[in-house]
């Protein structure tokens, strides 16, 4: 029954606002009164259908989509997700992945040497989702690597953009020699032997235009660093060099050949070549201080002290080779690199034993499907969900606030506008979202001084009337959303999120809410890897928190020996494959 006179905020309210999640359960037929108890107990369904199950058991479909100097991949996965009630968090947990489709690895087309060619790649990606069956709308969440070579090329954000408008909501262009480094160990397997272990591994992807390394303790990556050194930075058509990188004419300089576009090469000269940049390569990764040759072959900082490693494995193209699972020759320097390579490991020029192959070319697609996801708590306040959701690449803020047992708003209002000032917002009118890490008691006194601050401190943007975003790590979510909207009066649409750990230079991807769980899919990426300097950041944060891939177990299955939860307010969610 409607009431003539409701307040027009009440009549504001109608049955759309409940189509916030995709997957209704069910319809009512117009015109007739229905109440939404739905208690009807008698049929005993299966698990999978009982409310409660439901809500502590999210499954998503993901996507990692590879793009790279030389081979392009789709893969989808789902993702399934527990929240453990039993530590009264509302934190959820991948605790499963399954693939359901893997496209054919295909040679990334280029239109010249360094620009790839949109139209190709976009009917490349078109046609994975084709073969899949999968619309963009089911897909949840997923990414978008750009790696390698492809990272150059000058139309990396027209090819980011082709992507996002085939992919579906959630997906996102990410790029970064660490990350990529980071995302291959993931997908290799080395993380997951490491951690079943407790061994310190080195993960070696080399691609077509770029060697990634990673070293992993405990599962945890510890640090990265990438060089120059693949098996694509050149390409040989019928004898002739129809493709030659820039790397790849250094590297040919390096063994003594100057060649360009259009020569024609002996195969002698490519094995000569190859064995030259095996040697180099064994330099790079082994050498504690390589001649400055080989330096300058690297993109990032080196590994500066490799330090013990109990065993090395190899992913990405080129170890297919190294592996002996490909043979055929694509007219690059792949297997002969490869080969090489294996030569060199066979006389022991590197100092670690070799490790038996699990995922290899597939790696990095595999770490991006599995791609850090992160459904918030339950304590989640949106104050309006259409105009605040979904949202892409907001950019995160940390305004280093103290919560001392007194909050004083106007100090949190300084330490708020001085973030601002220092990363270029303070003036502009760009969404952008601020996390907090929250120490002490939840009081109403203590939530309503912070939540002061907060209103002091985005005066501007409140002015505006634009809508806030605000991350924390704790519980609090409801009763700081509805302190800022009904007891401060704030217009500005508010979004509280809680349960998850940011750090600057993240962005995040929030997706639709979903239902009956009432949970956000969050996408944490980062663009910017640059270590931590030491003295910044807990030692296990150095390097491995940027790619948020600090997956740990909380399903009291498999490996319950590595849970950090309790102490580590950087836990990430533990990826199963």
């Amino acid at each position: 029954m409607i009431d003539e006179k409701a307040s027009a905020a009440e009549r504001a309210h109608a049955l759309q606002d409940h189509a916030f999640g995709r997957e209704l359960t069910h319809a009512h037929a117009p015109g007739a009164a229905y109440d939404h108890d739905h208690d009807d107990f008698d049929s005993q369904g299966p698990l999978e259908a009982n409310p409660i199950w439901i809500q502590d058991h999210v499954s998503l479909t993901s996507v990692g989509i590879d793009i790279g100097s030389s081979g392009t991949q789709v893969i989808f996965s789902q993702l399934n997700l527990r929240r453990l009630g039993e530590d009264l968090s509302s934190h959820y947990f991948v605790v499963s992945r399954e693939t359901l489709f893997q496209s054919p690895v295909v040679l990334t087309p280029y239109k010249s040497e360094e620009r790839i060619d949109q139209g190709a790649l976009g009917a490349i990606i078109d046609d994975a989702y084709n073969m899949a069956g999968v619309g963009p709308e089911q897909v949840d969440i997923g990414a978008v690597i750009l790696t390698g070579e492809a990272l150059r090329r000058e139309n990396a954000e027209a090819i980011a953009g082709i992507v996002a408008e085939r992919a579906g909501d959630f997906v996102c262009a990410t790029a970064g020699h660490h990350m990529e480094a980071m995302l291959a160990a993931f997908g290799s397997g080395a993380a997951r032997v490491s951690a079943d272990s407790g061994r310190r591994l080195l993960n070696i992807d080399i691609g077509g235009g770029t060697t990634k390394l990673a070293i992993i303790e405990s599962g945890r990556v510890v640090a990265t660093a990438a060089f120059h050194v693949g098996g694509r930075l050149q390409v040989v058509d019928g004898g002739r060099i129809v493709r030659l990188d820039p790397a790849g004419r250094r590297l040919a300089a390096r063994a003594g050949f100057s060649w360009s576009v259009g020569d024609v090469i002996d195969p002698a000269a490519l094995d000569a070549l190859a064995e030259s940049m095996a040697a180099a390569w064994v330099s790079a990764v082994r050498d504690a201080d390589p001649p400055a040759d080989i330096q300058e072959l690297y993109l990032t900082d080196r590994l500066a002290d490799v330090g013990p490693i109990d065993g090395v494995m190899f992913s990405g193209g080129v170890a297919e080779y190294i592996y002996g699972r490909e043979s055929r020759d694509f007219g690059d320097l792949g297997r002969r690199l490869g080969a090489a390579l294996r030569r060199k490991v066979d006389a022991g020029e590197l100092p670690w034993p070799l490790l038996p192959a699990k995922e290899c070319i597939r790696a990095t697609a595999l770490g991006a499907s599995e791609y850090s996801v992160q459904l918030t708590g339950n304590t989640i306040y949106i104050s309006n969900h259409g105009a605040l959701l979904p949202r892409r690449n907001l950019q995160v803020l940390k305004p280093p606030c103290e919560f001392p047992a007194l909050i004083d708003p106007q100090r949190v209002a300084e330490v708020i506008q001085r973030h601002l000032t220092l990363f270029d917002l303070a003036g502009e009118d760009k969404e952008f979202a601020l996390a907090f890490q929250w120490r002490g008691e939840p009081s109403y006194e203590r939530i309503a001084a912070f939540a002061r601050g907060i209103v002091a401190g985005l005066a501007r943007s409140i002015a505006r009337k634009q809508p806030l975003y605000l991350i924390l790590d704790g519980d609090l979510a409801q009763t700081l959303g509805g302190v800022l909207r009904d007891d401060l009066g704030i217009e500005s649409e508010v979004l509280v999120i809680d349960g998850i750990v940011l750090v600057d230079f993240d962005y995040i991807d929030l997706g639709r809410i979903r239902l009956p769980s009432h949970t956000v899919p969050v996408t944490v990426k980062s663009l910017v890897f640059k270590d931590v300097p030491q003295g910044q950041a807990p030692p296990h944060q150095h390097l491995g928190r940027h790619g948020h891939h600090h997956h740990h177990h909380h399903n009291g299955q498999k490996n319950s020996g590595h849970d950090h939860h309790d102490r580590d307010p950087q836990f990430r969610p533990r990826t199963e494959k």
